[in-house]
């Protein structure tokens, strides 16, 4: 149902970015509407050079409180991150980060979401505001990058 991509250049390297989203964990630092984050298990993945961490992430949005459990397939030699819906509030959920250096410095991210709620008020109410919702998330991420490694002018 509601999808959102988005490709964005910033002053970052694909590894410094490709760090900060497959640090789950720390999401309630700074990503808006997530209120806690725990790690079910980590373990390699079935391809070579990938890890497969189960995650359960708390999204608290107006009057709405929702636990939902996702595996996330890190690959760090291509700077990927895929996450697909375990369980929780969703009917269906998948998204993916993708980062790749550019020469001239910094990296090109490439994001995609695409998700459905089970509960029809929960899915009216977010699909109002989705497309700034995500560009909020795109924008939490660039935020946070800059706090932790600075402007990094290539």
């Amino acid at each position: 149902m509601p999808q959102h991509s988005e490709k964005r250049t910033m002053p970052y390297s694909a590894a410094q970015m490709y760090a900060l989203v497959a640090d789950v964990a720390r999401y309630p630092e700074f990503l808006p509407w997530n209120s806690a984050a725990r790690i079910r298990s980590r373990k390699p993945g079935p391809e070579a050079g990938t890890e497969v961490m189960e995650a359960d992430l708390i999204i608290s949005f107006k009057v709405f409180r929702e636990r939902f459990g996702s595996r996330v397939v890190l690959t760090p030699e291509k700077h990927r991150v895929d996450t697909r819906y375990l369980d929780g509030p969703f009917k269906y959920m998948h998204s993916w980060w993708q980062f790749e250096d550019r020469p001239e410095g910094g990296c090109k991210v490439d994001f995609f979401v695409d998700f459905e709620f089970k509960n029809a008020l929960l899915q009216s109410v977010i699909g109002i505001v989705f497309d700034q919702a995500m560009r909020l998330i795109v924008q939490a991420f660039e935020d946070r990058a800059k706090a932790l490694y600075g402007v990094n002018r290539g």
